[in-house]
């Protein structure tokens, strides 16, 4: 029995949304198996485990069994200042990407969709961020920070405007100097979707709007963004959810310091986990910011499916 014979016998029917019957083939979920049980042994299941650590003692270790203690760690994670003001400093560092990201890669989308003379080269220039590794970025702006050697204050020396600054060591420069290097690295990927956002805007209206006298501005605003709307909602949803989860990029560059100005969610839990063996513990801290990217996901959902029924 071939394939296609199996999945033939295999359907049934079902009535859609106007009463008719349409066939439903079974034999579909044998082919999406293949992707579907890695999603569940290596997403699923991690986190699954990880709510469970969250409601048990689990040390690193510790010679007695591992106790279940119930919702003992999230009533001290509610008392626990350290990790509500790194839960501040994430939302800060989040928002303080997301949005000049955005716009930054919107003027860069926009710039890209002229007709330059060496348009391919200056995109494939503009993705180069987004290649490297979010080490190699951390590691190659420490350099560019660095207080006696950087780049930086080398310019800054160059052109008269002082002796230099120690950026990320500084504890009102620490949190800024990582920010610009956040949007630096994130930038490209977003100016690529709303590349592809653009070029999928009929050229045919914007040239409708320049014969009835529309300026740039006006086209942009009635032609453009509209166009563009669903795809700028989808990438800043996603930035959002990623800078909020952001470790790599600001570990490297100042390990949550100095006196934890930088010190993320993401990364105080990696400390409570790693440094002081504290599973449980890090565990429900896990689980807290899971809830957050929830609410995040379905604020952008119920957006997303309001905007497709307005339409």
């Amino acid at each position: 029995m071939t394939l296609a014979s199996a999945t033939r016998r295999s359907a049934t029917r079902t009535p859609d949304a106007g009463g008719r019957r349409r066939p439903v083939d079974h034999g579909a979920w044998f082919l999406v198996l293949p992707a579907l049980i890695p999603i569940l042994v290596l997403s699923v299941g991690p986190l699954l485990y990880g709510i469970a650590l969250a409601f048990t003692d689990a040390q690193s270790g510790r010679t007695a069994p591992t106790q279940w203690i119930g919702a003992l760690n999230f009533q001290d994670l509610l008392h626990d200042t350290l990790f509500w003001e790194s839960f501040r400093i994430g939302l800060l560092w989040a928002a303080g990407v997301t949005v000049p990201q955005f716009l930054l890669a919107l003027g860069l989308a926009l710039l890209l969709n002229q007709d330059l003379r060496l348009r391919p080269l200056a995109r494939a220039l503009a993705i180069i961020p987004w290649a490297m590794p979010e080490v190699v970025v951390g590691i190659m702006w420490r350099l560019v920070y660095n207080p006696d050697a950087g780049i930086l204050n080398e310019t800054l020396r160059g052109l008269g405007l002082g002796d230099g600054h120690d950026w990320l060591s500084g504890l009102g420069t620490a949190l800024p100097a990582v920010i610009v290097v956040g949007v630096w690295a994130g930038m490209p990927q977003t100016t690529v979707a709303l590349l592809a956002g653009l070029q999928n805007t009929p050229r045919e209206l914007h040239e409708a709007a320049a014969v009835d006298g529309a300026g740039a501005w006006r086209r942009f605003r009635t032609v453009t963004w509209p166009a563009l709307r669903p795809v700028a909602l989808a990438i800043t949803a996603l930035n959002l959810i990623w800078n909020f989860n952001s470790f790599a990029l600001v570990y490297v560059l100042t390990n949550g310091g100095p006196g934890g100005r930088t010190r993320l969610p993401m990364l105080f839990a990696y400390e409570e986990a790693f440094r002081y063996g504290q599973f449980g513990y890090a565990a429900a801290m896990g689980c807290v910011m899971v809830a957050v990217i929830s609410v995040l996901l379905a604020v952008f959902l119920v957006g997303r499916i309001r905007g497709g029924d307005e339409s």
